[in-house]
Parts: C-alpha cells; sequence; structure tokens
C-alpha cells in the first residue's frame, strides 16, 4: 500500500474513532444521570421528591427523628455540621455547625436534647433541640460514632469504632462515666427495652456483645455465624430479633433475642450500614453504601425478602416517619448539590 492510501485509509478510521468515542460519553453520561434517579421497578416504594439541602457534595451520614417536633436531624459529616430538617413543612430550619467530622447523631425527646458524636475532636456534643445552641462537649473516646440511651439510668452509650471501646456518659451532668473495652473495632450501638440491656457489635471479631448498665460489665459475648464486618445493629423488642448489617460481606443477619441464635442470612446491597423499621407494616430497611436499598416483611419473628432496588448513589442511611412511613434518604451530590431524597409505599 502507497503512503497516499495509507493517510486516506487512516483518516477514515480516526473520523468513526471520534464518533465511537463521541457515542460513549454521550451514553456514560446518560448511565450517570440515570444513576442519580431511583430505580425503584423492584422496591415496593415510589419516589416523590428530593430536597436540596445546605453546603457542600460531601458525605453525609446518620440521621435521628423527633416525631412529636416533626424534626429530622442529619449528620453532614463532610462539613462538620448537623442539619435539621423540618418533615411538616418540607425544609431545613436550622444548622448546627463546629460538630467535627459528625458520624452519629441522635435525639432524646424527653430531655429536649441532641448528641452527635464529632469523630474529628473525639467529642460528643450536646445540643438543645429547642434553641438549637451547643450546651456541651464531652470527651467521646477514639473514633465515636453509635449512640443509645438508656433511660432508666439517664446514660448515653457511645461506640467508639477505631478505641475498641464503649464510652459512657451520664446525661444529667454531660459527663463520662466509664470506659468499656470491648476487644475489638466496635461498630453500632442498640439499647433493648425489654432485656434493658444495651447491645454492641464488634465487627472484627464477629461477635454481638451484651452490656448491663446497671453495672456497665459485659454480661456476654454472642457468635456471629456468617458474620463479615458486622457493622449496622437494629432491635425490634416487639418480634424479640436483632438485625445485624455486616459490611464485609454484604449480608444481613436476623438474631433471635430468646436463643441468642442467628435465625436466617439474606444477600443485601454492597457494604450495608443503617438500618431502620416502620412497625405497622413491619417493614425492614437496609441502606447500603452501593445505593441499594433492601426491604424485608416481618412477621411472627419472620423475615421476607420484599425487594431490592436502586434509591441514590450512596444511599447508605434511611429514616422512616412512622406516621406517614415515607423514607428519608440523604444523598451527598446530585448534580453537584446534596438533597434528601424522600420516598413513600405504592
Amino acid at each position: 500500500m502507497t503512503l497516499r492510501h495509507k493517510r486516506r485509509f487512516a483518516l477514515p478510521v480516526f473520523a468513526v474513532l471520534l464518533m465511537a468515542l463521541a457515542v460513549m460519553n454521550v451514553a456514560n453520561l446518560r448511565d450517570v444521570q440515570a444513576a442519580d434517579k431511583p430505580s425503584t421497578n423492584d422496591l415496593p416504594l415510589k419516589h416523590v421528591t428530593d430536597i436540596p439541602l445546605p453546603g457542600g457534595a460531601t458525605r453525609l451520614d446518620y440521621e435521628s427523628y423527633d416525631p412529636a417536633r416533626n424534626l429530622l436531624f442529619i449528620a453532614h459529616l463532610g462539613d462538620s455540621e448537623v442539619i435539621v430538617f423540618d418533615l411538616r413543612e418540607s425544609r431545613v430550619v436550622g444548622r448546627i455547625a463546629n460538630v467535627s467530622s459528625v458520624h452519629g447523631v441522635l435525639v432524646i425527646p424527653e430531655l429536649s436534647r441532641v448528641y452527635a458524636s464529632a469523630t474529628g475532636t473525639n467529642e460528643i456534643v450536646a445540643i438543645d433541640e429547642t434553641t438549637l445552641a451547643v450546651v456541651s462537649r464531652i470527651p467521646g473516646g477514639v473514633y465515636p460514632d453509635g449512640m443509645a440511651y438508656v433511660p432508666d439510668l439517664h446514660k448515653l452509650y457511645v461506640s467508639n469504632e477505631n478505641g475498641k471501646t464503649e464510652t459512657v456518659i451520664d446525661v444529667r451532668t454531660n459527663t463520662r462515666v466509664a470506659t468499656i473495652p470491648l476487644g475489638g473495632e466496635v461498630g453500632n450501638t442498640q439499647y433493648d427495652p425489654v432485656s434493658r440491656h444495651i447491645f454492641v457489635n464488634v465487627q472484627t471479631r464477629g461477635q454481638l456483645i451484651e452490656i448491663d448498665p446497671a453495672t456497665d460489665r459485659i454480661v456476654a459475648r454472642i457468635d456471629l455465624p456468617g458474620a463479615r464486618g458486622n457493622h449496622g445493629l437494629l432491635i425490634t423488642p416487639r418480634d424479640r430479633l436483632a438485625f445485624i448489617a455486616c459490611e464485609g460481606n454484604d449480608k444481613l443477619l436476623v438474631l433471635d433475642m430468646r436463643t441468642m441464635q442467628v435465625i436466617q442470612a439474606f444477600d443485601t446491597g454492597g457494604t450495608p450500614d443503617v438500618l431502620a423499621f416502620d412497625p405497622v407494616p413491619g417493614t425492614l430497611y437496609v441502606a447500603a453504601e452501593a445505593g441499594m436499598v433492601s426491604m424485608f416483611h416481618v412477621k411472627d419473628s419472620v423475615l421476607t425478602n420484599i425487594g431490592s432496588g436502586r434509591v441514590g448513589p450512596h444511599a447508605h442511611v434511611v429514616a422512616v416517619d412512622t406516621a406517614t412511613h415515607r423514607s428519608y434518604f440523604p444523598l451527598k451530590d446530585i448534580d453537584g448539590h446534596p438533597v434528601l431524597r424522600i420516598m413513600e409505599p405504592r
């Protein structure tokens, strides 16, 4: 082939390549845009709306809801602030700044108090729910994350993920009163009002730890067969079940709290994190970092999978309003901005 012929051949090939790249870029853009939209064909949910949230397109973490005040508190980890959202008015009504790398947030309505775990400064920040003013900063252990409250003893329990301990705070004085070594990296913490005990995931040991808050001593270590990275935790007292989300192998384990045995296991979306429960319909939500949400029906202490679908990018956090049955997913980046994605049953 002559040089002239080679050039004539190269020009149309180059043009074809350019056209192919353009088509691929358009397809990729469409894929990204589609990924921002919920894909709920396999979920019994429908998309209601997206409400813009303030701040940057950075990571959002735990939520906590006060139904009496219709206030949802959202940890904006990447912006080191707590966002206050009014569910009745569907708008942001407050921002609490200087809560460094905030992970956990827990509202205690009877105290009109909100507690937030400031992982960046290893503090627990106490916030007045009425004024939204910070009223105290308490040593929270190394890398404070999830929290649970024991009302009878006025104690707040904080899981110290990297510190491998549980920090105990007396909310009457906002002082740290105990530190409980757990022997491994700590996941989430929950209070069981039936046994009146605290339960904590130790995710590097595949165990659930049971603590008696009257003495702040460990009373049991429950092995969790099939658990890898058991982080998320939720207890339903009525059903006597504990739901355990394992981020290391994308599993949901169901623990019978009467026998302390794992009785069921399910696959979930990639890296499951936060769980929420709507008690009237008996619906369990499992939100995962991959953006997938898995839903289950709970009846007679048995789980049935009722659907799994993509709610949005990094939809790893969920809260449910048990009055309206709407679910709330804070998403860090939709078209360059954080939003609160609202879903409801269909």
